[in-house]
């Protein structure tokens, strides 16, 4: 028995009580409770890795706001199902101020978190043609996406982007869309879990592509502009978050509060629909829907389907939040950068003590340093690295469950990772790579 940071005999005791058949292929939600128990039954507090849990607090604008919504008594009343019109106007300002896209308000729908959003997208998406019945991911991307589509009994195709970069991607979503089945395309951008940011070749392509095979493209923005390589803090000034808005008419956003704005708890996004895709109409949905209109259909038919309406008063307080920076007066971006400063003192200790950065590269750039970083050690596999650190009270997620094909590799959020905790992670990676000499 190794002299390991966490007892031993302790965590292995625990890992045969989870019931888990091997440790790294749990979900994260089944990380969560194996790392809580261990640290509940040791008393030493993990270097938490697993979950991207925001690890700052939401501006005091929006819970004062939200606050006083409820105080004026909006709890006892049901919001529209399409939303409040005050924070529907500010989405628009939003997406028009640091996206530069000109979208209606009709069109930006608050949902109880991107979840929402991205279940009443596949609802709507795989049912606009008979025969296109597919959801393809760009891959590396978020698994409970996945587990979506399987419990709408969907289908769904996906490959690892990272060989498929620049010039590749075009022939590589090709080999997918020539066969007529793929309804949709999703990726996340930052990308969770490899950070990964498209270029604007790559997002012209994914659009044109889009276009020609009239597949919809669904961007999950969960990150917005923590792209730290660039200054996209001010409001209508260049430069702007990326999107491939700019090449395509097929395009759906997911906005999270989440991240940009803190704001987790509360379970509110936006879901943001291109103006003239709301317009189209599409006579098969009319198999599930009382209405052809797209974006009719995704409002009361989708959405009202899986809730009545976003909780009340948090539309208010993202409201104010997103008019705080709208106005300028309110730089969400300045207090993200905490997490690339994070991930930057992270990865060296890291990479000092025998580990290696596994999506290192944007085609010919680094990476950013943002919210997650990959990461991998010479003759582990990525479930045995997962299990090897929760001995060193170090936990995170196996790349394998986010449809990477690195499967030696695992994804580091580092927002729950306090400053404080920085010295205890270096001195338990020491411990790890002087215990694994041959292996390094």
């Amino acid at each position: 028995m190794k002299d390991t940071p966490i007892p031993f005999s302790l965590v292995k005791e625990k890992i045969a009580a989870s019931g888990l058949a091997k440790v790294g292929r749990a979900s994260i939600r089944e990380t969560v409770r194996l790392v809580s128990e261990i640290e509940a039954a040791s008393g030493i507090k993990f270097v938490r890795m697993e979950m991207g849990v925001p690890g700052l607090a939401p501006a005091k604008v929006g819970i004062d706001a939200e606050i006083e919504a409820l105080r004026s008594g909006v709890a006892q009343i049901y919001p529209v199902i399409d939303g409040l019109p005050a924070l529907k106007k500010e989405i628009s300002r939003f997406v028009k101020n640091f996206i530069n896209i000109d979208v209606d308000a009709r069109g930006c729908i608050p949902t109880v978190g991107s979840m929402q959003g991205g279940m009443a997208s596949f609802l709507l998406t795989n049912r606009l043609h008979a025969e296109k019945d597919t959801v393809l991911f760009i891959d590396p991307g978020f698994p409970v996406q996945k587990q979506q589509l399987k419990v709408l009994g969907m289908k769904y195709e996906t490959f690892d982007v990272y060989n498929f970069r620049g010039e590749k991607l075009k022939a590589k979503l090709e080999q997918y869309l020539s066969k007529g089945n793929i309804s949709t395309i999703i990726y996340s951008n930052p990308n969770n879990p490899s950070w990964i940011c498209f270029t604007e070749n790559e997002l012209k392509t994914i659009g044109e592509l889009a276009t020609q095979h009239d597949a919809i493209v669904i961007e999950d923005l969960a990150y917005f502009a923590m792209d730290f390589r660039k200054d996209l803090s001010k409001p209508g000034q260049p430069p702007y978050q990326a999107t491939v808005a700019n090449y395509t008419d097929n395009w759906m956003m997911l906005i999270s509060s989440s991240k940009a704005f803190s704001y987790a708890g509360q379970r509110i996004g936006c879901l943001v629909i291109n103006n003239k895709l709301y317009s189209r109409r599409f006579p098969d949905l009319k198999r599930y829907f009382s209405s052809d209109e797209f974006g009719h259909a995704m409002i009361y038919g989708a959405v009202y389907a899986l809730s009545s309406g976003t909780t009340h008063s948090t539309q208010y307080g993202l409201a104010a939040m997103l008019k705080a920076a709208n106005d300028g007066n309110f730089n969400f971006v300045e207090e993200l950068k905490v997490y690339g400063n994070r991930a930057a003192a992270m990865k060296k200790m890291f990479t000092s003590n025998g580990f290696n950065i596994v999506y290192n590269m944007d085609e010919d750039k680094p990476l950013a340093d943002g919210f997650y970083f990959t990461i991998s050690y010479p003759g582990l596999s990525g479930e045995d690295l997962i299990e090897e650190l929760l001995y060193y009270g170090v936990s995170a997620i196996s790349l394998a469950i986010t449809g990477s094909e690195r499967t030696e590799g695992l994804r580091a959020c580092v927002s729950q990772v306090a400053d404080s905790q920085l010295p205890d992670l270096e001195f338990r990676l020491k411990k790890f790579h002087e215990h694994h000499p041959a292996s390094a």
